[in-house]
């Protein structure tokens, strides 16, 4: 159709070979496809009797990326951006008036001259802003974030993690995201928006923290869209940078070894207070006894965490496993037990799930969290996975296993608490999960939280919690390879598996979540009779 008026056509890896200036890329280059089509972007740039149209498939997230990064390197040069959306019921009659348009455009507006100007340095965060500024980090995890907000202040840091959002704020998540970007990005990015809107901070002496996974998964591009989002909001002074990430994303923040031992000891706390209290909440004899005894640990975990040492946080260890033990709970009692598992941000954030703990506690099933501590020993692990069947670095295998080495010493008073008690099960190794996991699917599927969503199904169904919520954003295409994709799989290994997928979005109706949650949990009730306790 193109042809047919005339004009030849190259696609974008006949131009690679070609020299053109760097392309003023700002998003993380993480693609080979992309980084081909930000080439042919600066290519069309650079000449000017050429044009770019991008073709992109509807529901690609990727693209939800590159198009707007394309779109800014050619209109920075003065250029047309084109992009034209494909999908099953697309027709060339839209395509074609959008082509007579671009070319009625190009023939009006005259030659521009291509011009190597500089582009202004993003806004990063210095030392002097340690003092000054307020950190905004989004909520993901509310016991574990108010016990790391906790540490992160103890060390200087004037962290603000904001109340959970409400529907304006993810909607305004969506106005300045574009609508196929990942669910938990919009969720993000609605948060730090609506904090910053609200006045409760002065953008002038605000930044925001995020966390930067650094792989395929479009989570190691948050940042670049947050900043996108913050431009286009108003708010272009405010830096952006990472806790974690690559070296050039996390500006002055010192992630110090005492400040790591430290977070790491506020996630052990949060993993340990969200499980002993969820065993025992569903079957307390005196009601409200489990929720009392929550808030006083999390005040004695804050405290502790601000002046204890390693001694008295193993001490506090094994008293928060003794006395959540010794709760008055009626042992004749069954519910089913529930598993959450998916995408990090949707299985931990209450508003992103539609606060599935709390509909699943109200309709009689004991929750079972998998630990949060969990991920990031994943992402360590896949260091290991990478050097084994990828030719990764030796050096970075070995920084993993110190790392994973690292946080377990921190996990061992809880472990032998948990071993030594009565109602509650000490967690997996992550090189067990990965195992587990290894019997299903290839530790190489490494994006998203890849192998690891599939180990911690395995790992739940085999310790007797049968039923599974398997939650995953909308497109999310890594997560429902690794989930979705295995539910069938697992359902004919393991008999009793009764597992239920949810997409999470902006667009999900509760109605319908609820209505699969019932009937998940109508099957869970019919198995209680004969199932393992």
């Amino acid at each position: 159709m193109i042809q047919s008026y005339g004009l030849p056509i190259l696609s974008e890896d006949c131009v690679y070979h070609t020299k053109t200036d760097s392309p003023p890329v700002s998003v993380v280059n993480q693609w080979s496809y992309h980084a081909r089509l930000y080439h042919a972007a600066q290519f069309a740039a650079e000449n000017p009797n050429v044009t770019l149209i991008q073709l992109s498939s509807f529901g690609c997230g990727l693209d939800a990326l590159t198009i707007e990064q394309v779109k800014e390197i050619l209109e920075s040069h003065g250029k047309i951006y084109t992009m034209i959306k494909l999908d099953e019921v697309s027709n060339l009659g839209a395509a074609r008036i959008r082509l007579r348009s671009l070319l009625a455009a190009l023939k009006k507006r005259p030659p521009v001259e291509y011009s190597t100007k500089k582009f202004p340095e993003r806004p990063r965060f210095t030392p002097d802003c340690k003092g000054k500024h307020t950190i905004l980090a989004p909520q993901m995890a509310p016991i574990h974030f108010e016990l790391v907000q906790t540490v992160l202040n103890k060390y200087g840091y004037r962290v603000l993690i904001p109340a959970l959002p409400d529907k304006a704020a993810i909607d305004l998540g969506l106005r300045y995201v574009n609508n196929e970007m990942c669910y938990p990005a919009i969720v993000v990015t609605g948060q730090m928006l609506a904090a910053l809107k609200s006045g409760e901070c002065d953008p002038d002496n605000t930044s925001i923290i995020l966390f930067q996974t650094c792989g395929g998964c479009r989570a190691t591009n948050y940042i670049s869209v947050m900043r996108r989002a913050l431009k286009f909001a108003g708010f272009g002074q405010v830096p952006v940078f990472a806790c974690w990430g690559l070296p050039d994303e996390t500006d002055a923040f010192n992630l110090s070894r005492n400040c790591l031992m430290d977070a790491i000891k506020a996630s052990v706390y949060g993993d340990l207070l969200m499980n002993v209290s969820n065993r025992m909440r569903p079957y307390e004899i005196r009601r409200g006894e489990t929720d009392k005894l929550f808030a006083e640990w999390m005040t004695l975990a804050k405290a502790d965490l601000v002046d204890g040492n390693y001694f008295s946080y193993r001490k506090n260890i094994k008293e928060i496993v003794r006395q959540f033990d010794a709760i008055a709970i009626n042992e004749t009692l069954t519910k089913p037990r529930v598993g959450i598992v998916g995408e990090i941000l949707v299985k931990y954030h209450p508003v992103a799930n539609n606060f599935l703990e709390k509909v699943l506690h109200e309709e009689g099933a004991e929750v079972v969290m998998p630990d949060f501590v969990d991920f990031f020993l994943y992402i360590a692990h896949d260091a290991i996975v990478k050097q084994e069947l990828l030719g990764g670095s030796r050096k970075e295998r070995i920084f993993a296993e110190i790392f994973i080495k690292f946080i377990e010493f921190f996990r061992l008073p809880m472990k032998t608490a948990l071993k030594n008690s009565k109602h509650f099960r000490a967690p997996h190794s992550i090189k067990e999960t990965a195992r587990l996991a290894s019997k299903f699917v290839s530790t190489g599927n490494l994006n998203g939280e890849g192998w690891f969503l599939t180990g911690e199904m395995v790992k739940l169904i085999e310790e007797g919690v049968e039923n599974v919520v398997c939650l995953q954003p909308f497109a999310c295409l890594p997560n429902h390879l690794t989930g979705k994709g295995v539910m069938h799989t697992l359902r004919q290994h393991f008999e009793r598996a009764n597992v239920v997928a949810i997409d999470c979005e902006a667009g999900s109706s509760e109605v319908n979540q609820l209505n699969r949650i019932k009937l998940m949990l109508s099957i869970a009730k019919k198995l209680l009779p004969t199932r393992r306790r």
